[in-house]
């Protein structure tokens, strides 16, 4: 600000827009160049990456702490997923067989004698032709899979380290228990069932709502081999097992009496897999329990850490009156 009440941008200021505008040059160029919005973490984590970048170059403290994160907090946990992707979309070719009676069966009896996405598209699912505001709504609920946990870490990282570290331990070894499931139990959606008459026709509707939004590409998700998709690892459901663990990590760690919305999210995320075919309810619950499992787990061994260190800390230095060590809270 002048003499004269003029605004007059500082250098730092010029240099912190011009790296936001060069920025969302990039995203828009990878855009255009998917003609969608990427959804694969190939893409999305150095995108995210890239944009704490642009908000970081005024600010030699904050581009030190980017480039020392990016390599001790971001590309172990890259490469750890990465190796997850790999292994899950080996898991595919094995020779075992892909169970289909079981999930059939139970959710015949949680339905009343009707199978959930059977009875769902019959009675909501009018076609391509007539695309309803709840296919759209169910179609926005199953794609954020592709987006909240990458998204979510990203904030948490650059809030708190520790929150970070938290949350990615949980999201690693949630994936590797499900893969783990994939090699030993492959399982078969229910579109993929209905493919092979072990159910009344079912539409595999992501990609058909899809095609009436061209804004999100999940193309190389489609992918096998030494890429991403397997056809037969429904059992445990990982769309249902993150949007719960998302819930429980932030529903204890938010203030707001708003939280508790958030408990909506599970559920709509149930309903989108079901109708869409891509989950039998079996499915689902299946991977309520294992995030539950291994939420608990994490919390556990973390807490335990955390109280081993308090008290080798007291023991070397004791507190003076009124002060201390605080270790992180177990929540």
């Amino acid at each position: 600000m002048t003499a004269s009440g003029r605004f007059r941008p500082t250098r730092r200021r010029v240099l912190g827009v011009l790296a936001v505008l060069v920025y969302a040059g990039a995203v828009a160029k990878v855009i255009i160049s998917f003609d969608a919005v990427p959804g694969s973490r190939d893409v999305l984590v150095p995108v995210l990456l890239g944009g704490l970048l642009a908000v970081s170059v005024t600010s030699v403290k904050r581009l030190r702490r980017l480039v020392v994160g990016v390599a001790v907090d971001w590309l172990p946990f890259v490469l750890l997923l990465w190796l997850y992707d790999l292994v899950r979309g080996w898991a595919d070719g094995g020779s075992l067989t892909a169970h289909y009676g079981m999930q059939i069966s139970l959710d015949r009896l949680a339905g009343g004698g009707h199978v959930p996405t059977v009875w769902l598209q019959q009675h909501l699912w009018h076609g391509g032709g007539s695309v309803a505001w709840y296919d759209y709504a169910s179609w926005v609920v199953y794609m954020s899979y592709f987006f909240g946990t990458t998204l979510l870490l990203a904030v948490l990282w650059w809030r708190s380290r520790a929150l970070y570290w938290r949350f990615a331990l949980n999201v690693i070894v949630l994936a590797f228990a499900g893969c783990a499931t994939f090699a030993l139990f492959r399982s078969e959606p229910p579109w993929l069932a209905a493919t092979q008459a072990h159910l009344p026709p079912v539409e595999r509707l992501v990609g058909e709502i899809g095609s009436h939004v061209p804004v999100i590409t999940l193309q190389s998700l489609w992918e096998t081999g030494t890429q991403y998709a397997n056809y037969v690892a429904a059992v445990p459901s990982l769309h249902a097992a993150y949007t719960l663990l998302i819930t429980l990590f932030l529903v204890r760690r938010l203030s707001s009496s708003w939280r508790h919305l958030l408990w909506l999210y599970p559920p709509a995320m149930a309903f989108a897999l079901i109708y869409t075919g891509e989950h039998y309810l079996t499915d689902i619950v299946f991977g309520w329990i294992y995030c539950l499992a291994v939420y608990a787990a994490v919390e556990w061994a973390l807490g335990r850490r955390w109280r081993r260190r308090d008290a080798e800390r007291r023991a070397v230095q004791p507190a003076e009156p009124g002060g201390g060590y605080e270790p992180e809270p177990a929540g």
